[in-house]
């Protein structure tokens, strides 16, 4: 078949970013015909793949969207192709990969009224729309039960074209024979005694991810563990406001702020608890990789992926409504806890044991069936 896949920007180290590369290359392995077209490509690009960058100018995100769709519509005119498969929602699409959360659900209950009527609410909604709405055909890949409840309940009508599919995470997560040794190089090298609490969040996008929810519930700690913990951020995203929410809260010293790096795997091992109070999140890829690896989590329901964290029994999940308070008390109870050796074991296991890594086969398959099935109903409808 001959594919294209669109994507907004891509860059390395996002979850979206690593689902897209991993789904890109198992179709190009299959050997489909692949073109990429993105209005930014960050890193290495994948050989066999055809990567089309689509400069795009405007003054705000929702305007750059609008013009990216139109612009690869009329690429796809002048080179058309068997399937069209989106990692955003736009028009146009066969099929979508739901890396990102129900739009609607968040306009409802993250925003006051007046958003309905701003030019960027618009566009969001219509874009959803054009993936779930009755007149749309295209298919939808949910990473989660959440994101099917969501959907379901705002575009009714379009439960069968919702296909669910597994995580994708790497195996590289699970802990080597070595583990210990590199915890211990780990803690060496960023100077964590044995006894003190290194608290970890991983994550692209900082306000999403919940960071200021972070650093307040690293503030509430008692002095007597506050000052035996560190808050270790990984992620791209721009940290200058979190930096300066970190100095107002007194807890400056405490926190180190990373960019986005290739060497994750080394801070599971190394730390002893992954925080991820995220305000709204579709998957949460963190929360398994550290479930794997053996590091007790702490989130929120909101993560579509924390469902996986009770099913494991790998730590603890807040729920909604959010409250701080009840944040900060569960991250003071599981840096004390004695359960952390279970909820490691937990996770652990359930890494042995459950479907958490054959993401990129399962949707590979799934476009092959779903493009194909489009063309046999044009062709019955021709004939």
């Amino acid at each position: 078949m001959t594919l294209a896949f669109l994507i907004y920007s891509y860059f390395p180290y996002g979850g979206q970013q690593r689902d897209f590369l991993r789904v890109v290359r198992e179709c190009a392995a299959r050997g489909h015909d692949i073109t990429v077209y993105t209005m930014k490509w960050q890193g290495e690009q994948p050989e066999g793949i055809r990567i089309v960058i689509v400069p795009i100018r405007g003054w705000s995100s929702h305007v750059r969207y609008q013009r990216f769709s139109a612009a690869v519509a009329d690429l796809l005119r002048i080179h058309p192709v068997d399937g069209v498969i989106g990692f955003n929602k736009m028009p146009g699409l066969d099929v979508y990969f739901a890396a990102d959360p129900c739009f609607a659900e968040r306009a409802l209950k993250e925003r006051g009224g007046y958003y309905r009527f701003t030019p960027r609410y618009r566009h969001f909604s219509q874009y959803e729309r054009a993936v779930f709405g009755e007149s749309s055909s295209a298919h939808a890949l949910l990473l989660s039960p959440l994101q099917r409840r969501q959907f379901a309940q705002h575009y009714p009508g379009c439960e069968p074209r919702l296909h669910d599919i597994p995580p994708g995470i790497s195996r590289d997560r699970q802990p080597p024979a070595n583990v210990k040794e590199i915890r211990a190089q780990f803690r060496a090298e960023f100077g964590l005694r044995d006894d003190d609490h290194a608290v970890l969040q991983v994550g692209s996008g900082f306000v999403v991810k919940g960071v200021d929810r972070s650093l307040r519930a690293l503030a509430a700690l008692p002095d007597e563990v506050r000052n035996k913990t560190r808050y270790l951020l990984v992620g791209q995203d721009k940290p200058g406001k979190f930096k300066r929410l970190a100095r107002s809260l007194g807890i400056a010293e405490n926190c180190t702020f990373f960019s986005g790096r290739d060497d994750v795997p080394r801070f599971l091992f190394g730390c002893d608890l992954l925080l991820h109070p995220a305000y709204s999140e579709s998957a949460g890829y963190a929360l398994l990789e550290a479930t794997i690896a053996g590091l007790p989590v702490l989130t929120t329901d909101t993560c579509g992926y924390a469902f996986h964290i009770t099913r494991a029994g790998a730590g603890e999940v807040c729920a909604s409504p959010f409250s701080q308070n009840d944040l900060n008390r569960r991250l003071l109870q599981m840096l004390l806890s004695d359960q952390r050796s279970q909820w490691r074991a937990n996770g652990i296991r359930y890494g042995q044991t459950a479907d958490l890594y054959s993401m990129p086969t399962t949707v590979a398959g799934l476009i092959e069936t779903l493009v194909s099935a489009k063309h046999r109903a044009r062709e019955e409808v021709t004939a």
